[in-house]
């Protein structure tokens, strides 16, 4: 191991965002307390997420389908959800998410202070997320609190209570889909229903597979979504302009807003890998067999590629790694982008102004979560 290599680092307790900030100008991978390999440069990060021959993804002992999948395997999975979330697919869920954001928008009250990651966030998150599966709207709750559980768990580190709540999860997605997969049922013509039911090499997806699938698609974009609605209002808030910039942009602009944003503040924090051979990246040598993590929170403020990391969504664009790279890239973030765009101008319509609450600074999330924890909030 390289003596200038950082070893035995722990985030625990800790801005992911800002530590990485500190760690990155000197050292491009760091070694972390959990025995990975952190690649914290652009560079390097976008070379192992396009390396998938010596990066492997086939990194958990759960299954993970399709992200921890590789070679063909994971392209015959990754054409059948694609499928469900091509442009095509999306596009007639549009007014049912204008409706849910319209929705939503109605309910929040006004001139009360309001926790833009909760109390809207992961409340659209949820409702969205259920009318484009065809859930039933009496699971929001449960999901609701089963988001907190999950966030909580994810930063305490305890492997086994962040098994534990996954395993509550598998089961609310097997309350969903074991009743469509029952003979005799009549299922209704939703997507999760087209799922239960979708092949790959000529086989019918098994149940772990569709509820793998259903896992990725739901438990892991809640809680970003959530993540992600918490930083874009805080980013609007304490910059008045931009709520202008966003009520008359046209589609594409605002878009190329949310990722800019996104970029500067990532909570899609990183994505695991293993080596399959012995590695020589950011000028150390890693053995084979080893876990790295590539930070995507960090590779998005490398002031090599972004310099002082102004605002510039129309220059930061082709840089951008908030969805990742490669064959590996988020299948789902035309959903994600959609989504957002959504929320956020349905929002911004129906209100004059999104105001921090004066006392009360955001709070940040800590490792291993990116983002923010609470941003108090005040619409006008």
């Amino acid at each position: 191991m390289n003596d200038h290599m950082p070893d035995d680092l722990s985030a625990a307790g800790r801005d992911l965002r800002a530590y990485t900030d500190e760690l990155r100008p000197r050292h491009p991978v760091v070694r972390n307390a959990r025995g990975e390999y952190v690649l914290l440069r652009h560079a390097d990060v976008l070379a192992a997420a396009l390396d998938h021959e010596r990066f492997s993804s086939q990194v958990s002992r759960y299954l993970q389908v399709p992200n921890g999948l590789d070679g063909e395997e994971h392209t015959h999975f990754r054409e059948v959800i694609e499928r469900h979330l091509s442009p095509e697919a999306l596009t007639p869920f549009v007014p049912v998410f204008k409706q849910v954001a319209a929705e939503l928008a109605k309910e929040l009250p006004r001139g009360v202070v309001l926790d833009a990651v909760n109390d809207i966030g992961a409340v659209f998150a949820v409702r969205a997320q259920c009318a484009w599966l065809g859930w039933p709207t009496e699971l929001e709750p449960q999901l609701l609190a089963w988001m907190k559980q999950n966030h909580a768990a994810t930063r305490s580190g305890d492997p086994d209570r962040t098994a534990e709540v996954a395993a509550q999860f598998d089961e609310i997605i097997r309350s969903v889909i074991q009743p469509r997969l029952a003979a005799g049922y009549k299922a209704p013509d939703d997507l999760t229903t087209r799922l239960c039911h979708e092949t790959v090499n000529g086989r019918q997806l098994s149940e772990p597979e569709v509820v793998s699938i259903l896992r990725n698609w739901t438990g892991g974009d809640l809680g970003s979504i959530a993540l992600c609605v918490g930083v874009l209002l805080a980013h609007i808030a304490q910059q008045p302009g931009l709520a202008d910039r966003i009520r008359t942009a046209p589609n594409d602009e605002v878009e190329a807003i949310i990722d800019e944003v996104l970029r500067l503040d990532d909570p899609f924090v990183s994505n695991r890998r293993v080596t399959t051979c012995p590695v020589h990246i950011g000028g150390q040598d890693i053995p084979s067999g080893a876990r790295v993590k590539l930070n995507w929170t960090s590779a998005n403020r490398d002031e090599a590629v972004f310099g002082n990391n102004e605002f510039n969504p129309e220059g930061s664009a082709a840089k951008n790694l908030v969805y990742g790279a490669g064959k590996h890239v988020c299948p789902g973030r035309l959903l994600a982008t959609w989504e957002l765009r959504i929320a956020l101008q349905t929002l911004l319509a129906s209100v004059q102004s999104i105001e921090l609450v004066p006392g009360q600074a955001p709070e940040r999330e800590v490792a291993p979560v990116g983002g923010y924890h609470r941003v108090p909030v005040v619409l006008t």
